[in-house]
């Protein structure tokens, strides 16, 4: 392998990680301005600051080489943006934040489906599917901490599972849309332009009413700037810049880091504590990543960002999709 496929490789690693790092801080800002906002206003909010932050970093006007390409980005807005944001949002009014955390983390599972179907060279392999199980039981004991007990509630739940299933649509049209070879952040921007456009509905159906009072409040208006111009300019960006490097299936692996992230945030942020049991859900997650990560005919077993940061060489398994 050539010294530019290794870097684009380390890259790639790096700009995925930093992603869901990102994510996983999210939730402090949006306990902060649930005090003020609804959940959809916070939404329709921070992906108008995103467009904007988006158009003053490359102002230029995307030029779309193929007139079905324009449905690439139409699915990826619809998708990764409103559908998802709107139904994970909702299902937090219906159900435990801790079922919408473990189901909404099955996220991966969707991506590789639908990434095998769709997408050219993304094959499925047996370690993908024992990491997923070996995440998923972490997960579970991140996210209950060893002191609840899972209740589950059908609507909630059931939409939790619908904003993981159009994350996976959302990985493979991103996925497309690089391979086209379209600029990363016009072609978020695009994408947050039509993301926009079809939440406009639910702004009406859930009359929104943003006080300017409350957004010139130094709290709210930090707070909105980070999911604004952090989580969402910033990390769309390059969340679909690491799915070009490395591939939808292995880049939707990091997804696994956001409640390990979370957990250890409020610690530190917070003063919660690590208990035993979260713990050694945050070590069965990471077990649950190098699996998923591993190659079946490599005796190797590494972490997949910590890897890269150790050596320059990769395998011909890592060469992306």
């Amino acid at each position: 392998m050539n010294q530019l496929t290794s870097n684009n490789q380390l890259k790639g690693h790096i700009t995925a990680f930093f992603t869901v790092v990102v994510w996983g801080t999210t939730f402090i800002s949006t306990k902060v301005l649930l005090k003020s906002f609804t959940p959809v206003e916070i939404l329709f909010i921070r992906f108008i600051i995103g467009y904007l932050a988006l158009f003053l970093m490359s102002p230029h006007k995307l030029k779309v080489k193929d007139r079905k390409h324009e449905l690439l980005f139409l699915g990826a807005g619809l998708s990764g943006v409103t559908l998802y944001f709107l139904f994970e949002n909702i299902a937090l009014t219906y159900t435990y934040a801790s079922n919408v955390g473990i189901v909404v983390s099955v996220a991966p599972i969707f991506t590789a489906l639908f990434a095998h179907m769709f997408l050219h060279g993304e094959k499925l392999k047996p370690s993908f599917f024992i990491g997923f199980i070996t995440a998923m039981a972490g997960i579970i004991l991140i996210s209950y901490n060893g002191s609840t007990v899972m209740k589950l509630n059908p609507l909630g739940d059931i939409l939790a599972v619908l904003a993981a299933l159009v994350w996976g649509v959302y990985s493979v049209f991103s996925k497309k849309i690089s391979d086209h070879g379209y600029p990363t952040i016009t072609s978020t921007r695009k994408i947050f332009f039509y993301g926009l456009v079809f939440m406009i509905p639910a702004v009406f159906y859930f009359k929104i009413d943003i006080g300017i009072s409350q957004l010139t409040k130094p709290v709210n208006l930090l707070n909105i700037l980070y999911l604004g111009l952090g989580a969402s300019a910033v990390c769309f960006a390059t969340w679909n810049l690491a799915t070009k490097l490395l591939g939808a299936v292995k880049c939707s692996l990091y997804i696994y880091f956001v409640p390990v992230i979370t957990v250890v945030v409020s610690s530190l942020v917070l003063h919660e504590k690590i208990t035993g049991v979260a713990a050694f859900g945050i070590l069965l997650t990471l077990l649950g990543l190098i699996l998923s990560e591993r190659n079946p005919k490599s005796r190797r077993w590494q972490i997949p960002f910590l890897s890269k940061l150790s050596n320059g060489n990769t395998t011909n398994s890592d060469l992306p999709n």
